[in-house]
């Protein structure tokens, strides 16, 4: 049976209002992370669509040999993303529930709920006279709102349209502290509810990453030529979290995450600017206490803390500049633990794609208002994902050349082993001592083989090597400036003896990459049906887990004395991280696990294992300069998929435009109806639902296909258990549920 992990590395864009269409989108997707786990487990499934997922993992299991684990582990949002992402990285990585959350973005996400008390029309004679121009100014969504065959809620959006339209005019009309308000309650909720065990295995990071924009900046030096130094201000700031691989009540303090979702989804001219101020406040008369205060906006604004300013930041919705935050989700891609083969998919979820501006008028001339507002807000929030999906293209790329030459090579390098050790090896029983020893002669063999390119490689992996340890010594908490220091004390002749006693001390990522080889070639043999090779399988991947936790920068908190000395001590500094990171130990567990997995194979299964382990010297050295340093985290090119109306299509054609009302009124248009959120809502968990099926079976192996018309009967069973469960919820749009129940079918 072949394993695989599919991870998704989930970035969930903004859109106002469209947050409740993508609520539906994230439930489903908690969901069939949640029915993963019971299948591994071999739990029964919950109702409604977590037995359908159960089911479709249990049909790839038996017509596709593939036993497969469905995972979300890195999560990225902005805006109404954001706040998504956050419900959802909650869940994930705490057990809790979304289902809570659901009566909540129901009936909270509405004008009357949302609206700042002071900012509230007087009377209904309030400003009466601004009606017919704002309803003008709505012009197509005005024109969907009077084609509703639904009286009553043709009434409700007029009506909540004018108090909007009639609110506190040059001020946002929302109110901070009221949305601060309702943040807190979601989690409050949340904790009050159901939960289960944490949807990610023990090990494996829950990463959550949130955009904010900081709208007085801080300032940021940048070195230069001429001048040698420049002071430029960035207003871009990421808020991050992580569980670091543990079972936690909460993934982080409640006021942090209240933090991040205000902040996020501050829409300029809706809400007001956030403040630290203005959580504050609400956490005083909620009688809340926020004991890591100082220290969460130290972490995430430390330039303004470091002047003692973080508390007096203004930060506003984190799609101003960064809609679609693919960044910060592929930097989290390093240091993934692996247990299985992984499938990386990034999944983003965009619930208004295509066409953003249409210029009215009898021209191709944007007006004068459309040109402002479009360069002010829109245009930025809008800007294409070509350059990060071209940096996973360009990624994904590298890692298929990559493996096209290791295979290439593979016959020579596998010669010059022979050579080096003797058909003789195979027939050998590997030992600790054995193995340990044939490693340190594979790679004299492969240093004296490469020649002159072999100080060139060296070099490579040493420069690999120093950034590595600046990575961990400002996660230990030195100054960015303190890393040249390092320089000072590492040696300069990348293949002397004093090289390789560094690299023995300092070097996990070239061990990291034997074990990935090791286990790709591994999979190569499972395909074949080779059988036996599950204790290498555990012994690879529990070896791995140890030198991924040594390399990661969130784990050193007894360095920290020494990364604060580290500019005037570095070679004290490296003395102490090699001590903590204690690599000669781990050598010591990986060879014995190997050793005694290895001994167990007979001599046939064994021969390319070992050829592939000792070969890695060589294979490092043709490859290494092709990945400009950095190796491979996982092994594997990464797929991107999206989820989107334009992407749904087994129930009804047409995309938004055809489904969602939450993209009237420049997509404010759900704040204005309950029917309209529960339209979203539902065609959001109808929607990712049929994306996820999509998703779970493209993982299986090109040569194995399910049958003709199962992937759609499979979605058909999807879509009638979520109008099951939800009917008796959604009692603001029976005709939308019997309509929907035709065109299923």
């Amino acid at each position: 049976m072949r394993e695989k992990e599919l991870r998704l590395a989930l970035v969930c864009y903004g859109g106002i209002s469209l947050a409740v269409y993508m609520h539906g989108i994230t439930k489903e997707i908690w969901r069939l992370t949640r029915a993963s786990r019971a299948w591994h487990e071999g739990a029964e499934p919950l109702p409604g669509t977590d037995a359908i997922y159960h089911a479709l993992l249990g049909e790839l299991e038996e017509r596709g040999s593939l036993r497969l684990r469905v995972l979300a582990d890195i999560v990225a949002g902005a805006s109404a993303g954001g706040i998504n992402g956050i419900f959802l990285a909650q869940a994930i990585s705490t057990g809790q529930s979304l289902d809570p959350l659901t009566d909540l973005w129901l009936s909270s996400a509405d004008v009357d709920a949302l609206i700042d008390p002071a900012a509230a029309p007087s009377s209904r004679f309030s400003k009466m006279w601004a009606l017919p121009l704002a309803w003008m100014a709505a012009g197509r969504s005005a024109e969907a709102v009077d084609a509703l065959d639904d009286a009553a809620t043709r009434e409700e959006v007029r009506a909540k349209l004018s108090r909007f339209v009639r609110s506190r005019w040059f001020e946002p009309p929302f109110g901070g502290e009221t949305f601060t308000g309702l943040l807190l309650d979601a989690l409050a909720l949340m904790a009050d509810g159901p939960r289960g065990p944490r949807l990610l295995p023990e090990g494996q990071p829950l990463d959550l990453f949130v955009t904010v924009t900081d709208f007085g900046g801080h300032p940021e030096r940048l070195p230069l030529n001429s001048p040698p130094e420049v002071i430029e201000t960035e207003h871009r700031v990421v808020v991050s979290f992580s569980d670091e691989g543990e079972a936690v009540d909460m993934l982080a303090a409640v006021p942090e995450l209240a933090f991040a979702a205000r902040a996020t989804s501050s829409f300029p001219g809706a809400f007001p600017p956030f403040t630290v101020a203005e959580l504050d406040a609400v956490l005083a008369r909620r009688g809340m206490v926020w004991r890591e205060r100082d220290a969460f906006l130290a972490r995430i604004l430390p330039r303004r803390a470091a002047a003692n300013g973080a508390d007096k930041a203004v930060l506003i919705d984190g799609s101003v500049l960064a809609n679609a935050p693919f960044r910060p989700a592929i930097n989290a891609l390093r240091d993934r633990p692996a247990r299985r083969q992984v499938d990386r998919r990034f999944v983003y979820i965009d619930p208004s794609p295509g066409t953003k501006f249409r210029v009215g008028g009898r021209g191709d001339t944007p007006g004068f208002f459309q040109t402002i507002l479009g360069a002010l807000s829109e245009l930025p929030r809008q800007q294409p994902i070509r350059d990060n999906l071209d940096a996973l293209a360009t990624r994904s790329r590298a890692i298929e050349r990559m493996r096209g030459i290791l295979d290439a090579i593979r016959p020579a390098v596998e010669a010059q082993v022979e050579a080096a050790f003797g058909r003789t090896l195979f027939l050998d029983r590997p030992t600790p001592k054995r193995i340990a020893a044939w490693r340190a002669r594979a790679q004299a063999t492969a240093a004296a083989q490469a020649g002159y390119g072999y100080t060139a490689y060296g070099h490579l992996k040493l420069a690999g090597v120093v950034d590595s340890l600046g990575a961990l010594a400002e996660g230990a908490g030195a100054d960015r400036r303190a890393r040249a220091a390092l320089s000072t004390v590492v040696p300069t002749d990348a293949t002397g003896a004093e090289a390789v006693d560094f690299f023995r001390r300092f070097d996990t990522g070239f061990r990291i990459r034997r074990l990935r080889l090791l286990a790709r070639r591994l999979g190569e043999l499972e395909e074949r049906a080779v059988v036996g090779l599950e204790p290498v399988r555990e012994a690879i991947y529990l070896s791995l887990a140890g030198y991924l936790d040594a390399q990661r920068t969130d784990t050193r908190e007894a360095l920290r004395p020494a990364a604060r000395r580290l500019r005037h001590e570095p070679a004290a500094f490296l003395d102490a991280l090699a001590i903590s990171l204690d690599l000669s130990r781990l050598d010591e567990e990986t060879d014995e696990r190997l050793a005694s997995a290895l001994a167990a194979l007979d001599r046939e299964a064994r021969r390319p294992l070992l050829l592939a382990y000792l070969g890695f010297p060589f294979f490092d050295a043709a490859t290494l300069p092709l990945l400009q340093g950095e190796g491979v985290d996982e092994f594997d090119a990464i797929r991107v998929d999206r989820i989107a109306p334009d992407d749904a299509v087994a129930i009804r054609t047409g995309g938004a435009e055809a489904t969602l009302k939450g993209i009237q009124f420049n997509s404010f248009g759900a704040f204005f109806s309950r029917a309209y959120r529960e339209n979203d809502y539902l065609w959001g968990r109808l929607h990712g639902a049929e994306r996820l099926v999509d998703i779970v079976v493209s993982s299986l192996p090109p040569s194995v296909r399910l049958r003709a018309g199962r992937v759609a009967a499979i979605k058909r069973s999807a879509f009638l258990a979520i109008l099951d469960e939800e009917e008796p919820r959604l009692t603001a749009i029976p005709a939308l549920i019997a309509s929907l129940r035709r065109e299923i079918g």
